[in-house]
């Protein structure tokens, strides 16, 4: 990967808000769309949802996911350049009153300070979203495949 490239990945990987997540649910896929935090190691994205959310049934510790992060469509630009990368892993719930839970929840809640009440709702879970493997899209004859060690170097 270029020292261009992967500036460019660690800018969408950071600067991205939220990512179309797909798991599977009562053996059917399904796509939510989800505001998410990068791990500071890169090689995963924290997510906070309800129980009470269809995608969450999908949500469960082991679970294989995919997702999709993407930059703004633009109406002069060309949608096919639209960078983007997806990326599949594996799903872990994160058990409420661990050290994992506290620094994922400060983190999750200093990018999304609206999130604070949430996490006192028991409905709400945080999740991670482990990486394995993806592929990356920076436009035009750009694209690669991305394993975890690619994107901890981002870090």
């Amino acid at each position: 990967m270029t020292s261009d490239d992967a500036q460019r990945l660690r800018d969408l990987l950071a600067g991205t808000r939220v990512l179309a997540l797909g798991v599977l649910v009562d053996g059917e896929p399904y796509v939510g769309l989800l505001p998410y935090v990068i791990t500071a190691d890169y090689t995963a994205a924290l997510v906070h949802a309800s129980g009470l959310a269809r995608h969450t049934k999908g949500l469960v510790s082991g679970a294989a996911f995919s997702t999709l992060i993407h930059r703004p469509d633009q109406p002069d630009a060309d949608p096919l350049q639209v960078e983007r990368i997806t990326l599949q892993g594996t799903v872990e719930s994160i058990e409420r009153e661990t050290e994992a839970y506290a620094q994922g929840r400060r983190r999750y809640v200093e990018r999304f300070p609206s999130s604070a009440p949430t996490f006192a709702l028991g409905d709400f879970n945080l999740y991670h979203l482990r990486f394995a493997t993806g592929r990356y899209v920076g436009g035009f004859a750009r694209a690669r495949t991305v394993t975890a060690d690619d994107l901890r170097q981002l870090a």
